[in-house]
């Protein structure tokens, strides 16, 4: 088994508003082996991007991280300076961010773009970065390299617009990719072609990756594990295959659920989740999924059950999931 390459403590980040304060993330811990494609899954503002943001402190001046240790290769993030940081920023750890229509730099060409962070990580001068950049962008599968670094964004499609970013993300040869919603605004097609790229080059860099997505059905067959979360709380994580075949959160199943599937000519209406997300203006002392739970006890309103290994066949220690009921392959027990 490969080490440890990064692994995150009790981390709690909040917004402070003018008069309230957003408990954005509440207590995540897990770790990521050299190597392994981590999956994080959930709806929109459940946290997701925010934990992963708060690795590398890269966070709007409203946020904060309350508590948490946040180790990579050894190192203790939390503790380096701001120069130190930046070392591993973009060099260490690249990331995809949401939306490749803002993320570049309107106003400059395609190859000064990717060939800042080789200048600055790797002391390339600016010839040489350009060369490596056209190298990349032929990496990403875009055609013409060469004359695509003179280019501006908007004179790519969205999806070279994705790939261009991902090359960024890739300049330095990082240890870790993260891909923040890498497929947002890209049609299926593209969407495809998109994480196919990335698996492959995750396996021919040897990078790990952790990939952020709102659709469970995207990542399946792609991520070695799988991190579903909650009201900024991991709920529940599992190896991939044990996640799909048996899921065990009310909430994961409730996902899962609201997959469209394709069987014959069976009609069933597509299952929605009731209610709303809690807004977090306090940190929940309760099970925050319980108003939305058909599963729900009186317990789940009292106490917000800690991630423990479910009950099964052998203890599969990496199977946890942070529930009162127990359920198995879907079904309350």
């Amino acid at each position: 088994m490969k080490a440890i390459l990064l692994e995150v403590q009790n981390l709690e980040t909040t917004f402070k508003q003018r008069k309230s304060t957003i408990h954005a993330v509440n207590g995540v811990s897990f770790s990521l082996r050299k190597g392994e494609m981590l999956g994080v899954v959930g709806e929109s503002g459940c946290g997701k991007s925010v934990s992963m943001l708060s690795i590398l402190n890269l966070l709007p001046p409203a946020a904060v991280i309350e508590n948490g240790q946040i180790f990579f290769d050894g190192q203790d993030i939390r503790k380096m300076n701001k120069r130190d940081i930046q070392h591993i920023r973009g060099n260490k750890v690249g990331m995809i961010f949401q939306d490749p229509m803002t993320s570049l730099n309107p106003l400059m060409k395609i190859g000064a773009q990717i060939s800042e962070a080789l200048i600055y990580h790797k002391k390339l001068s600016k010839s040489q970065a350009l060369e490596r950049s056209a190298e990349l962008l032929e990496l990403v599968d875009i055609s013409n390299a060469r004359e695509r670094l003179n280019e501006y964004p908007h004179q790519l499609s969205g999806g070279m617009r994705q790939r261009v970013m991902i090359a960024m993300a890739l300049s330095c040869n990082p240890d870790l990719l993260i891909a923040d919603e890498p497929t947002t605004a890209l049609d299926v097609t593209i969407q495809a072609q998109i994480m196919e790229l990335i698996k492959n080059l995750s396996a021919k860099l040897d990078s790990s990756i952790i990939l952020i997505t709102h659709d469970l059905g995207l990542i399946a067959g792609m991520v070695d594990r799988v991190i579903v979360m909650y009201s900024g709380f991991i709920v529940e994580e599992a190896l991939v295959d044990d996640l799909y075949y048996d899921p065990r959160h009310p909430y994961t199943i409730s996902l899962l659920k609201s997959i469209p599937k394709l069987r014959g000519q069976e009609f069933t209406r597509l299952a929605s989740i009731e209610g709303s997300p809690p807004e977090l203006l306090e940190k929940p002392k309760f099970c925050p999924f319980a108003p939305r739970c058909r599963y729900s006890v009186e317990r789940c309103s009292r106490e917000n059950p800690a991630l423990t290994i479910v009950p099964g066949k052998d203890n599969n220690p990496m199977h946890k999931v942070a529930c009162w009921v127990n359920t198995k392959n879907g079904v309350l027990k």
